[in-house]
């Protein structure tokens, strides 16, 4: 079976969300993306403890994609350095999880 994965990130605005999960689908990057938010995150950054809120895209992919996506997510991101988390699927409808492939290839 396939490896299936999702990649998530998180942004300062639903903009820059929609525009990550745009270009990760259009790039065939992504099958699929769901944004998530406004979601409350808390974090140090510069030995400062920070409450901002953002939004979480999670993109759907195949696990051969996860290197391409990533770069196109540090190219794209505005953050120095963006959250991006891969975490496996581990299952789920085989049909779905075909389908998740097929959009990840040239068409």
């Amino acid at each position: 079976m396939r490896e299936h994965v999702i990649v998530s990130s998180t942004t300062d605005s639903e903009t820059t969300a929609r525009e990550l999960a745009a270009q990760a689908v259009e790039a065939r990057l992504g099958a699929c993306a769901q944004i998530v938010g406004p979601i409350l995150s808390v974090y140090r950054w510069d030995g400062e403890v920070h409450a901002d809120p953002e939004w979480r895209v999670e993109i759907k992919t195949a696990a051969d994609r996860v290197p391409a996506l990533v770069e196109l997510i540090k190219q794209q991101h505005n953050y120095e350095v963006p959250e991006i988390i891969a975490t496996p699927i581990e299952g789920g409808s085989a049909e779905y999880l075909e389908w998740l492939v097929q959009e990840t290839r040239t068409g």
